[in-house]
């Protein structure tokens, strides 16, 4: 009779209270990478600098090109080190996405103290993509590797017209090759003129290596920043998106009513082939009205993980309920977007553990740590 009426309380108390809101921990599933640890007396690990001068080559003039926000950042390594191309922003206009964007350059030896080089490295010019990328910018880069040596990124071409996803190679991560968008040639140029975003292009460790992964002879990639897309390519350049049967965009992920995503799930760092299938990183924002999670600050920007089939990556099996990396910190909550963000752009596994960096309030750059042999815990729930 005792063992009905603990049972019989336990119903009641889930019928009446969500599942997770009483719960003041976060547990993740056996799938998921974590948690996370911030480093104490590190973050952030870049901030702007107004010291620094460039010879815009569109302007003609020196330009304070990461004086007002450096966010946003890819990571890859390269001959030992990690290198991160961080998204810094001038001081030529008001607002997030009217100034133009460039991508500085750092690197370090143990993955938190970082040497910045004085120029970006990666920048709109007088060049073939200067229709695509001239004022906004290049935004919000992410990095791979093939297993040969190449390393290639996609970013956010903003011309301050239409955002477009851009690709670009490189052998040292300092001098680029622009190929321009990637959906440029898919189904006759169907899909150039949409706003497209945020690019996660898949990868796996081999040979104790994070290197660009193919399935079923294609490399594939999420993208997207309102719901989850896929696309496919046979050379890493020309891009064509996974569509249903009428040629419309197949969704694959879409924001959640009450939960963290309730408004946005956009596709963070490369994704990552696993033994239990594929994890997608991405950034989940939460909406502003009732349809939010009321746990979680109003348009806030939090870090979750799906897992798809890893013989179908366009085949969702399930994703976390609550995030594993929040808003906590200040200088995560203050900035030019004082909701608050930990937005996740590139991951390195580096000796034996994964480094994580992400964007702070559109502002700093900060990094996380997760040691697979001594896990930390996962962001608290509330």
């Amino acid at each position: 009779m005792k063992f009905f009426y603990t049972f019989l309380r336990g119903i009641i108390l889930v019928s009446l209270f969500p599942a997770g809101l009483f719960a003041q921990h976060n547990q993740l599933p056996n799938w998921a990478f974590g948690g996370f640890t911030r480093p104490e007396g590190v973050n952030p690990i870049i901030s702007p600098d107004s010291t620094t001068r460039f010879m815009d080559p569109v302007l003609h003039k020196l330009v304070g090109w990461e004086s007002n926000d450096t966010f946003n950042p890819a990571a890859a390594l390269y001959k030992g080190k990690i290198v991160v191309l961080y998204r810094s922003e001038d001081k030529s206009g008001v607002g997030i996405g009217f100034r133009t964007s460039r991508l500085g350059y750092a690197s370090s030896a143990d993955g938190l103290h970082f040497k910045r080089a004085k120029t970006p490295v990666f920048y709109p010019a007088n060049d073939s993509q200067k229709k695509y990328e001239w004022p906004g910018g290049c935004e919000d880069p992410r990095i791979a590797v093939t297993k040969s040596g190449t390393y290639v990124v996609f970013y956010t071409q903003w011309n301050r017209e239409l955002p477009r996803l851009g690709v670009a190679t490189s052998k040292d991560l300092k001098h680029w090759t622009k190929h321009g968008p990637i959906f440029e040639d898919a189904y006759k140029g169907k899909f150039l003129n949409i706003a497209h975003k945020s690019a996660s292009i898949l990868t796996r460790i081999e040979g104790g290596k994070q290197v660009v992964a193919k399935v079923n002879g294609k490399y594939w990639m999420y993208w997207g920043e309102l719901h989850v897309y896929g696309a496919t390519s046979a050379n890493l350049v020309d891009w064509a998106p996974v569509v249903n049967a009428d040629g419309s965009l197949k969704e694959l992920i879409s924001p959640r009513k009450g939960y963290f995503d309730s408004d946005l799930t956009e596709c963070g760092p490369p994704a990552l082939l696993t033994a239990k299938g594929i994890i997608l990183f991405y950034n989940g924002k939460n909406r502003s009205d009732d349809d939010r999670d009321k746990r979680f600050t109003a348009n806030s920007y939090c870090a979750g993980q799906a897992l798809f089939d890893k013989n179908d990556p366009s085949k969702p099996i399930t994703r976390l309920d609550v995030p594993f990396m929040r808003p906590m910190a200040s200088f995560e909550k203050s900035g030019q977007y004082p909701a608050g963000t930990v937005f996740i752009e590139g991951m390195v596994f580096f000796k034996q553990k994964w480094f994580l960096y992400y964007g702070c309030a559109d502002s700093r750059v900060g990094v996380a740590v997760y040691d697979p042999k001594h896990p930390g815990a996962p962001d608290p729930v509330n």
